[in-house]
């Protein structure tokens, strides 16, 4: 099924190929501007059949070798409006982790209230340092992004005195194999596992656990956010997409409701976080 997203990208591609066609220096075949440009010619045809995503220089380029430089204004507007939604991390990384979790700090300090479900990891806002460290460590590694574990584990560790502020609410739902999860050594997991156990019952922080054996009436797929009923973000290998629609906003929300039906709180999640934190070999 077609996505918002790629229908706004096979709209460009027609644009693209309009401007190809009906420009000032008459029709140019794909070969003759890939040609122009010194690209492959299958690019051109990904680009103008919405198959591939432009770069802005792309876009630039393209506009100048048509012979309409003034184009390049709209093209890039176009791509700047449909690309808001997918923020890529190769771009979003090329400084590093520490920019993003500034970032991060800015839009959540404009938050008041977060709904947040998270099943592959302990969420970032309840991580300790040493926790925070070892998974930027590895992505960073993964990615191959700037190795600046330290600044980003000062960014995330300043982004917790939220939960601190008056009128702050953070309702967080934790599938039990997020607590599992050996991203780091098992000392800093048993560490990890004490801090979560600790904030079972901060006024700012309710917190479910989703036990193993619950009875699920969907399934555990992508970890999200919710901010304030503004706007979702979900994190996906590739890219973290920002969704602020309405009707897309309601359906996590109606997700997140309905995967909190299957978890635990209080006493019970604190039980659930103990027998995870016996079974370590620490």
């Amino acid at each position: 099924m077609s996505t918002d997203f790629q229908r706004a990208r096979e709209e460009l591609g027609r644009r693209l190929r309009e401007l190809r066609v009906d420009g000032p220096h008459g029709r140019l075949t794909g070969t003759d501007l890939a040609r122009r440009l010194g690209w492959q010619q299958s690019k051109i045809s990904k680009l103008e059949n919405g198959k591939q995503t432009p770069s802005a220089e792309d876009l630039r380029a393209w506009a100048e070798a048509v012979g309409q430089p003034d184009a390049a204004g709209e093209l890039c507007a176009r791509l700047k409006g449909f690309e808001s939604h997918i923020r890529s991390w190769r771009r979003q990384l090329a400084a590093g982790h520490g920019p993003v979790q500034e970032t991060w700090n800015r839009i959540i300090g404009e938050t008041r209230t977060l709904h947040v479900w998270e099943n592959f990891l302990v969420n970032g806002m309840l991580q300790t340092p040493d926790y925070a460290r070892n998974v930027f460590q590895r992505l960073a590694e993964f990615r191959r992004t700037p190795r600046d574990a330290d600044d980003a584990v000062r960014a995330r560790m300043k982004r917790q005195e939220w939960l601190y502020e008056p009128g702050k609410r953070l309702n967080l739902l934790m599938w039990e194999a997020a607590l599992t999860a050996h991203v780091c050594p098992p000392e800093v997991l048993a560490a990890q596992l004490d801090r979560l156990s600790g904030v079972v019952g901060v006024d700012t922080v309710h917190l479910g656990i989703v036990p193993s054996s619950a009875p699920l009436r969907l399934p555990p797929a992508n970890s999200f956010w919710i901010l304030d009923e503004r706007l979702v973000t979900v994190e996906n290998w590739h890219a973290e997409l920002w969704l602020d629609d309405a009707e897309t906003i309601a359906l996590y929300r109606r997700v997140w409701d309905t995967l909190a039906e299957s978890a635990v709180y209080g006493a019970e999640a604190q039980q659930v976080i103990a027998r995870v934190r016996r079974g370590l070999s620490v």
